[in-house]
C-alpha cells in the first residue's frame, strides 16, 4: 500500500509540475544548486512507453562515437567521471564529463553548444526550459532508454515527440538534526515534546524561537542555518522556499500556471523568511557573504537545529560526519489553511535531452552509454547507492536508494500527507528570481523594505512573463 501511495503521489506530482509549464516559456533554465534524490519510486509502474525500436540503436555506430555529458549537479561530479571511466574500460567508447559550477548551468551550455565539440548529452529543468533548447533535443521516442522509463510520467513531451527523460525524482523540506532535537524535547522550557507536534508555521516558530532563546544551554549558535544569499545558496531561498506561495496561491486559485501572480500568499512568505533570518547562527546584515557551504557545515557541526534543503544534502551531510539516524525532515510550513496535512516538495527538475545536432554516430554512443546507465549493475549502483538517486526507470526496482531521508519522505506519503508541487518550475524566467533574491537580501539587511520584495515578486512576474513571451 505504502508503494502505491507513493507511485500515485510521485505520478500526480510530476504530471502537475508538467502541465503548469506548458504555454510558458523561459531563457533560462532553473538553477538551484542541487540536491541529489528523494522519495522512493521503487513500486511498480505499469509503463506507458511503446516498445522500443532497436534498429537504430545498433553496437556498430555506438564503436566510433563518443559521448560528452554536462553535469549540472556539482555534489556527483566525481561519481559521474567514475562511471563513465568504468563504461569506456567496459566498451572503449570515449565519455567525457564536464560539471558546471553551481549555479551556472545555463551559461555554460550556451557556451559548449555552440562549440564544435559540443555536449551529447546535457538537461533541461522541465517544460520552461525545454522552451529554449527544444530545437537541440533530439526525439527519444523508440530508443532503448526511452522503453526502460516507468511511466510516461517522467517523459517530457513535445506532441508525440520524446525531448526528455527525467533521472531523477526529489524532494525538499526542512532538514532537522534529531539529536539536538530530541535534547530539547527533554526541557523544561520546551514548547512540544515530540517531532509529531510541529505541524504548523505556529509551532515552528514556536519551537524555533524557543530554541534561539536557550541557544547557549543547547550547545547550538541559532535555531536555522545561514540563509546565504550568494549564488551557492540563494536558489534556496528565491526558488524553493518561493514554491511554498506560489503552489498554495494555485491550489486556492486552481490553476496550474498564470501570466500574473497575485501574490496571495506573499504575507506567508515574509513570516518564513523573517523566521529563517531572527532564529538563525547569525545576524541578517551578514547574508551576502555566507555561502551554502557556510550553511552544510553549520548543521553538520551541530551549530543548528534546522536547515532547508533536500534529500540531494544527504551525501555532504554525510560526508561531514552525521550519522543517518541524526538526520529527519519537516514540511517548510508558512501558516496557511490546511498545512497540517502538508508533506515535503516532491518532483523533478532534471531531464536528460540528447543532442540532435550531434554526429549520428555520437547520438547512437551516447543512446547506448543512457540505457547502460540506467540497467547495468554498475549505474544502478552508482546512481541509487553513490549518488543517492531515486530514478524513475524499471531496473531501479532492485537498487533501493541508500539515503535515510528518502524513507523519511516516503513516511509523509504513506501517512496520508499530500506533496507539495515543484510549482517553481512555472516561474517565468532567471532574471524574476534574481529580482526576488535581491530584494530578499536588501530586506534582511535593512537596506530595503517588503513592499520591495512583493513588488519584484508580483510586478516582477507580470512584466518578466510578458518579455519572455512576447
Amino acid at each position: 500500500m505504502k508503494k502505491k501511495l507513493l507511485s500515485a503521489v510521485l505520478s500526480a506530482t510530476m504530471v502537475a509540475s508538467m502541465l503548469a509549464g506548458c504555454g510558458s516559456s523561459e531563457p533560462t533554465q532553473t538553477t538551484t544548486d542541487d540536491k541529489a534524490a528523494t522519495t522512493e519510486v521503487k513500486e511498480e509502474v505499469k509503463t506507458d512507453a511503446p516498445a522500443a525500436d532497436t534498429s537504430a540503436d545498433t553496437a556498430d555506430t555506438a564503436a566510433t562515437g563518443k559521448v560528452y555529458y554536462l553535469n549540472f549537479k556539482p555534489e556527483q561530479a566525481q561519481a559521474w567521471e567514475a562511471l563513465a571511466a568504468k563504461y569506456t574500460e567496459e566498451t572503449g567508447v570515449e565519455v567525457s564529463v564536464q560539471t558546471a559550477a553551481s549555479g551556472t548551468y545555463e551559461s555554460t551550455l550556451k557556451s559548449e553548444i555552440a562549440k564544435t565539440d559540443a555536449p551529447t548529452m546535457f538537461q533541461v529543468n522541465g517544460p520552461v526550459g525545454l522552451a529554449t533548447w527544444s530545437d537541440y533535443c533530439y526525439d527519444l521516442a523508440g530508443t532503448d532508454v526511452y522503453a526502460e522509463l516507468k511511466s510516461d510520467d517522467f517523459a517530457l513531451k513535445e506532441g508525440d515527440a520524446v525531448k526528455g527523460l527525467a533521472y531523477v525524482v526529489e524532494t525538499y523540506g526542512i532538514i532537522y538534526n534529531a539529536d539536538i532535537l530530541n535534547t530539547y524535547f527533554g526541557k523544561d522550557y520546551a514548547v512540544v515534546k515530540s517531532v509529531e507536534e510541529i505541524n504548523s508555521f505556529e509551532q515552528l516558530k514556536a519551537v524555533a524561537d524557543s530554541i534561539q532563546e536557550n541557544a547557549d544551554d543547547l550547545g547550538v549558535k541559532g535555531a536555522f542555518t545561514s540563509a546565504g544569499m550568494d549564488s551557492s545558496s540563494d536558489w534556496r531561498f528565491k526558488t524553493h522556499l518561493a514554491n511554498l506561495p506560489i503552489y498554495y496561491e494555485y491550489q486556492a486559485d486552481g490553476i496550474g500556471a498564470t501570466d500574473a501572480i497575485k501574490g496571495t500568499y506573499i504575507d506567508n512568505y515574509k513570516a518564513i523568511w523573517d523566521l529563517y533570518i531572527t532564529d538563525s547562527t547569525c545576524a541578517p546584515t551578514v547574508l551576502s557573504s555566507k555561502t551554502g557551504e557556510d550553511a552544510t557545515a553549520e548543521f553538520a557541526l551541530g551549530e543548528a537545529v534546522f536547515y532547508q534543503n533536500g534529500t540531494w544534502a544527504y551525501g555532504d551531510l554525510s560526508a561531514n560526519g552525521m550519522a543517518d539516524e541524526s538526520l529527519g525532515m519537516l514540511p517548510i510550513y508558512i501558516g496557511a489553511e490546511g498545512e497540517e496535512n502538508q508533506g515535503l516538495c516532491t518532483g523533478s527538475e532534471n531531464y536528460w535531452c540528447v543532442n540532435k545536432n550531434a554526429p549520428e554516430e555520437d547520438i547512437q554512443a551516447t543512446l547506448d552509454f543512457m540505457k547502460w546507465v540506467v540497467t547495468s549493475d554498475a549505474g544502478c549502483t552508482a546512481l541509487s547507492g553513490e549518488m543517492g538517486f531515486v530514478c524513475p526507470f524499471k531496473a531501479f526496482d532492485n537498487y533501493p536508494a541508500t539515503n535515510p531521508l528518502i524513507n523519511i519522505a516516503n513516511d509523509y506519503v504513506s501517512s496520508g500527507k499530500k506533496a507539495v508541487a515543484w510549482t517553481f518550475t512555472t516561474m517565468p524566467s532567471e532574471e524574476w528570481k534574481n529580482g526576488v533574491g535581491s530584494a530578499l537580501l536588501e530586506y534582511a539587511q535593512g537596506t530595503g523594505d517588503w513592499d520591495k520584495v512583493k513588488e519584484a515578486f508580483v510586478e516582477g512576474w507580470a512584466t518578466e512573463y510578458s518579455a519572455v513571451n512576447n
